[in-house]
Protein backbone atom coordinates (compact mmCIF):
# COMPACT_ATOMS: atom_id res chain seq x y z
CA UNK A 1 0.00 0.00 0.00
CA UNK A 2 1.35 3.39 -0.99
CA UNK A 3 0.91 6.06 1.68
CA UNK A 4 0.36 9.69 0.79
CA UNK A 5 1.57 12.67 2.78
CA UNK A 6 1.24 16.41 2.85
CA UNK A 7 2.65 19.17 5.03
CA UNK A 8 0.94 22.52 5.50
CA UNK A 9 1.18 25.68 7.57
CA UNK A 10 -1.42 26.62 10.20
CA UNK A 11 -1.67 29.10 13.08
CA UNK A 12 -0.47 26.33 15.44
CA UNK A 13 2.58 25.54 13.32
CA UNK A 14 3.31 23.19 10.46
CA UNK A 15 1.26 20.01 10.36
CA UNK A 16 2.15 16.81 8.53
CA UNK A 17 -0.48 14.28 7.54
CA UNK A 18 0.02 10.70 6.29
CA UNK A 19 -2.67 8.31 5.18
CA UNK A 20 -4.02 5.90 2.63
CA UNK A 21 -7.46 5.85 1.09
CA UNK A 22 -9.40 7.89 3.67
CA UNK A 23 -7.67 6.51 6.78
CA UNK A 24 -5.16 8.57 8.76
CA UNK A 25 -1.93 6.86 9.74
CA UNK A 26 -0.08 9.76 11.33
CA UNK A 27 -0.41 13.46 12.08
CA UNK A 28 2.45 15.56 13.33
CA UNK A 29 1.73 19.03 14.73
CA UNK A 30 3.30 22.23 15.96
CA UNK A 31 6.48 22.39 13.90
CA UNK A 32 8.24 25.68 13.24
CA UNK A 33 9.26 24.82 9.68
CA UNK A 34 7.93 22.58 6.91
CA UNK A 35 11.26 20.71 6.88
CA UNK A 36 10.77 19.79 10.54
CA UNK A 37 7.31 18.38 9.86
CA UNK A 38 8.62 16.37 6.90
CA UNK A 39 11.53 15.10 8.96
CA UNK A 40 9.19 13.97 11.73
CA UNK A 41 6.96 12.13 9.25
CA UNK A 42 9.81 10.50 7.33
CA UNK A 43 11.44 9.05 10.42
CA UNK A 44 8.40 6.78 10.84
CA UNK A 45 8.11 5.46 7.29
CA UNK A 46 10.41 3.97 4.68
CA UNK A 47 11.37 6.64 2.13
CA UNK A 48 9.78 4.78 -0.79
CA UNK A 49 6.52 4.04 1.05
CA UNK A 50 5.27 7.65 1.13
CA UNK A 51 4.32 9.84 -1.83
CA UNK A 52 4.07 13.59 -1.40
CA UNK A 53 0.58 14.63 -2.45
CA UNK A 54 -2.26 16.86 -1.29
CA UNK A 55 -3.82 13.88 0.44
CA UNK A 56 -7.40 14.13 1.74
CA UNK A 57 -8.05 17.84 1.07
CA UNK A 58 -11.30 17.70 3.07
CA UNK A 59 -9.46 16.57 6.22
CA UNK A 60 -6.68 19.07 5.58
CA UNK A 61 -9.30 21.86 5.45
CA UNK A 62 -10.85 20.62 8.71
CA UNK A 63 -7.43 20.70 10.39
CA UNK A 64 -6.78 24.20 9.06
CA UNK A 65 -10.16 25.35 10.41
CA UNK A 66 -9.42 23.75 13.79
CA UNK A 67 -6.00 25.43 13.92
CA UNK A 68 -7.67 28.76 13.11
CA UNK A 69 -9.88 28.42 16.20
CA UNK A 70 -13.06 27.04 14.65
CA UNK A 71 -15.24 24.37 16.29
CA UNK A 72 -14.49 21.16 14.40
CA UNK A 73 -15.32 17.53 15.19
CA UNK A 74 -13.01 14.76 14.05
CA UNK A 75 -15.12 11.99 15.63
CA UNK A 76 -15.97 10.47 12.24
CA UNK A 77 -12.45 10.54 10.79
CA UNK A 78 -11.12 7.05 10.08
CA UNK A 79 -7.82 6.37 11.81
CA UNK A 80 -5.36 3.49 11.76
CA UNK A 81 -5.18 1.95 15.21
CA UNK A 82 -5.58 -1.74 14.32
CA UNK A 83 -1.83 -2.31 14.82
CA UNK A 84 -2.24 -1.46 18.53
CA UNK A 85 -3.15 -3.76 21.43
CA UNK A 86 -6.79 -4.19 22.39
CA UNK A 87 -6.34 -1.91 25.43
CA UNK A 88 -4.63 0.77 23.34
CA UNK A 89 -7.37 0.60 20.70
CA UNK A 90 -10.07 1.03 23.36
CA UNK A 91 -8.25 4.03 24.87
CA UNK A 92 -7.66 5.70 21.50
CA UNK A 93 -11.24 5.08 20.35
CA UNK A 94 -12.61 6.53 23.61
CA UNK A 95 -10.27 9.52 23.34
CA UNK A 96 -11.56 10.23 19.85
CA UNK A 97 -15.06 10.70 21.32
CA UNK A 98 -14.02 13.43 23.80
CA UNK A 99 -15.92 16.49 22.64
CA UNK A 100 -14.47 19.76 21.46
CA UNK A 101 -13.69 21.96 24.48
CA UNK A 102 -14.03 19.09 26.96
CA UNK A 103 -11.33 17.57 29.12
CA UNK A 104 -11.16 14.26 30.96
CA UNK A 105 -8.64 12.85 33.41
CA UNK A 106 -6.41 9.87 32.68
CA UNK A 107 -8.14 8.03 35.53
CA UNK A 108 -11.64 8.71 34.22
CA UNK A 109 -10.60 7.61 30.74
CA UNK A 110 -9.17 4.41 32.23
CA UNK A 111 -12.50 3.79 33.96
CA UNK A 112 -14.41 4.45 30.73
CA UNK A 113 -12.46 1.73 28.92
CA UNK A 114 -13.00 -0.78 31.73
CA UNK A 115 -9.61 -0.54 33.45
CA UNK A 116 -10.13 1.80 36.43
CA UNK A 117 -6.63 1.27 37.87
CA UNK A 118 -4.84 1.92 34.58
CA UNK A 119 -4.43 5.72 34.59
CA UNK A 120 -0.67 5.44 34.03
CA UNK A 121 -1.19 3.00 31.17
CA UNK A 122 -3.66 5.46 29.63
CA UNK A 123 -0.95 8.11 29.94
CA UNK A 124 1.47 5.85 28.06
CA UNK A 125 -1.09 5.41 25.28
CA UNK A 126 -1.56 9.19 25.08
CA UNK A 127 2.23 9.67 24.90
CA UNK A 128 2.39 7.29 21.93
CA UNK A 129 -0.64 8.72 20.12
CA UNK A 130 0.35 9.05 16.46
CA UNK A 131 -2.70 11.08 15.48
CA UNK A 132 -3.03 14.08 17.83
CA UNK A 133 -5.93 16.52 17.39
CA UNK A 134 -7.94 13.87 15.50
CA UNK A 135 -7.46 11.59 18.51
CA UNK A 136 -7.44 14.57 20.91
CA UNK A 137 -4.92 13.53 23.54
CA UNK A 138 -4.56 17.23 24.44
CA UNK A 139 -8.00 16.91 26.10
CA UNK A 140 -6.69 14.32 28.60
CA UNK A 141 -5.40 15.94 31.79
CA UNK A 142 -4.30 15.03 35.30
CA UNK A 143 -6.74 14.14 38.06
CA UNK A 144 -6.90 17.75 39.32
CA UNK A 145 -7.06 19.25 35.86
CA UNK A 146 -3.30 19.84 35.65
CA UNK A 147 -1.53 19.54 32.33
CA UNK A 148 0.88 16.66 32.01
CA UNK A 149 3.07 15.46 29.16
CA UNK A 150 2.51 16.40 25.55
CA UNK A 151 4.99 15.21 22.96
CA UNK A 152 4.47 17.91 20.29
CA UNK A 153 7.53 20.07 19.63
CA UNK A 154 6.45 22.85 22.02
CA UNK A 155 5.06 20.43 24.60
CA UNK A 156 2.74 21.68 27.31
CA UNK A 157 2.65 25.18 25.83
CA UNK A 158 0.90 23.79 22.75
CA UNK A 159 -1.39 21.60 24.86
CA UNK A 160 -2.51 24.66 26.84
CA UNK A 161 -2.88 26.68 23.66
CA UNK A 162 -5.13 24.01 22.10
CA UNK A 163 -7.31 23.80 25.21
CA UNK A 164 -7.58 27.60 25.44
CA UNK A 165 -8.32 27.87 21.73
CA UNK A 166 -11.18 25.38 22.05
CA UNK A 167 -12.68 27.24 25.03
CA UNK A 168 -12.49 30.53 23.14
CA UNK A 169 -14.11 28.98 20.05
CA UNK A 170 -16.98 27.61 22.14
CA UNK A 171 -17.58 30.99 23.77
CA UNK A 172 -17.66 32.69 20.36
CA UNK A 173 -20.14 30.11 19.12
CA UNK A 174 -22.59 30.75 21.99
Amino acid sequence: MKLQACVFSTPIGWLGLVGADKRVWRLTIGHRRSEDAWSDLKQHFAEDSVTERDWNPKLKKMLEQFAAGKVVSFAEVAVRIDHRTDFQQRVLAATQTIGFGEAISYGKLATLVGSPKAARAVGAVMASNQIPIIIPCHRVVGSRGELTGFSAPTGLDLKQRLLDMEQTALKRKL
